[in-house]
């Protein structure tokens, strides 16, 4: 047999006030309750948007939709689109005496390092790299080696759009 509880949180107030605008929001003199029932709840959400691609899925990286790098020695620009983006790369270091692969965001006038793989001496080194980066207008997202003995190679996919709609693998 279910139970009925009256709620009274400020919190959950104003939740319900900021999610059901159209329904006026909390009103007063209305007490909000709760109950033991348990009621199964479907969520159609997904579906009803058009969107099947579990998330997890909607990530993979695809022969269409991935963009492949190589960089040695250099500064390549992989990305200059707005969006959600998913770079899987290796970064291998070696030699002496330091050497270093990075992976940058700029806007022309501001640069900043995101992720760096440093080697200060002898023997080799690598590292795996799985990261999504968000660009905005006007940034974009650069893979630098600074030297022979350094090589960050991997892809890059889009995975959603500037506003968050994610795009599915082709």
């Amino acid at each position: 047999m279910a139970q009925e509880f009256v709620i009274k949180s400020s919190q959950i107030e104003d939740k319900i006030n900021q999610l059901l605008p159209s329904q006026g929001g909390f009103q007063p003199g209305v007490d909000f309750s709760a109950s033991t029932m348990v009621i199964p709840i479907v969520d159609l959400t997904e579906t009803a948007e058009g969107g099947t691609t579990r998330q997890d899925l909607q990530s993979a990286i695809s022969l269409a939709s991935s963009t492949v790098f190589d960089v040695t020695n250099t500064t390549t620009t992989i990305v200059n689109t707005t969006g959600y983006w998913r770079v899987t790369a290796v970064s291998s270091c070696g030699g002496s005496p330091t050497v270093r692969n990075s992976i940058i965001m700029t806007d022309g006038s501001t640069t900043k390092q995101m992720w760096e793989h440093l080697m200060n001496g002898t023997g080799n080194s690598c590292l795996n790299i799985d990261y999504i980066f968000y660009l905005p207008a006007g940034v974009s997202l650069q893979v630098k080696s600074d030297s022979s003995g350094a090589t960050i190679a991997g892809s890059v996919r889009q995975i959603a759009d500037l506003s968050g709609n994610l795009v599915n693998p082709i």
